[in-house]
């Protein structure tokens, strides 16, 4: 039995130069979001792209998947930021989706510079996402240890 599934759908409307596209998700988190061609290639105007939509799950199942591995080290992160950079090129007179840059930025006490490189390392492994680019695309992390945030509290 699979841990989960989730759906999205996408009605696509005309050619591809000037149709458009409305996305929606199973959950309702991504309801209506417009897509189109020219967001995809040149300026997104408010609209989103499937390279964004994989950028987006990447960060996002990388950070869990370190979240997971620094806990398992008994080093729990305070904070991390994961950001994603999908980049699609002409590739044989095709599009493709060619790389995706990941940069982490870990706030994590107690953690020596180089654990962190081996414990990103378990992670990019382990994260579901990483797995299924393997092989059809070149996937780099960049990692550094940032000092702790200061808050102020709302008052």
């Amino acid at each position: 039995m699979p841990i989960a599934r989730r759906e999205a759908e996408i009605i696509w409307e005309g050619p591809l130069g000037g149709g458009t596209g409305t996305l929606t998700s199973g959950s309702g988190a991504l309801e209506q979001l417009a897509v189109t061609w020219a967001s995809r290639t040149e300026r997104p105007d408010g609209r989103t792209s499937p390279e964004e939509l994989i950028a987006a799950a990447h960060a996002s199942c990388f950070a869990m998947a370190l979240a997971l591995r620094l806990d398992a080290h008994q080093t729990p992160p305070e904070r991390l930021a994961v950001s994603a950079a999908c980049t699609l090129d002409e590739v044989g007179r095709a599009p493709r989706i060619t790389t995706v840059e990941l940069s982490v930025r870990a706030h994590v006490p107690g953690l020596a510079a180089a654990d962190l490189e081996q414990i990103v390392g378990e992670a990019a492994d382990l994260c579901p996402v990483s797995k299924a680019l393997h092989g059809n695309v070149e996937v780099n992390v960049r990692s550094e240890l940032v000092p702790g945030v200061e808050t102020t509290p709302i008052q």
